[in-house]
């Protein structure tokens, strides 16, 4: 009987390590797919944010450029020049303004296939622990 009981027992210790070798092996392949996303996330900020010093920096120097060459041409006309080009960028900006916008939003939160996973691993782990209840 004796024997019995340590055969149960070191088949318990076993099936016990190997669900813990399991659970850490699941948890450093979801940890590895959320850095991942991390990753991702930050390119996705850095490049929008290049474009947007881009955009600040080319428009704002081609505008004064834009306005002091209209303003030389037509001299005689400057007020009426320099306040339709303050009318005309200012406009201009609100639409690129509405367009950042547009570009920053997501469809879809972050981090959503690292949640997708973890809900399916749970969803696994539910029906394994229901299916070794019922069983018994």
């Amino acid at each position: 009987m004796s024997d019995q009981q340590g055969a149960e027992s070191s088949s318990l210790f076993s099936a016990l390590k190997n669900i813990a070798a399991t659970l850490l092996e699941s948890g450093k392949t979801r940890l590895e797919l959320l850095g991942n996303e991390v990753a991702e996330e930050k390119l996705r900020a850095i490049r929008l944010l290049l474009l947007a010093q881009g955009l600040v920096f080319c428009f704002g120097v081609g505008a004064v450029l834009a306005v002091a060459l209209l303003t030389a041409l037509f001299w005689d006309n400057r007020l009426f020049i320099l306040g339709a080009s303050t009318a005309f960028f200012l406009i201009l900006g609100a639409v690129f303004v509405a367009r950042f916008k547009r570009a920053t939003r997501r469809p879809e939160r972050v981090f959503d296939a690292s949640i997708a996973e973890l809900q399916e691993d749970l969803r696994q782990l539910k029906a394994a622990v229901g299916h070794e209840s019922s069983a018994q």
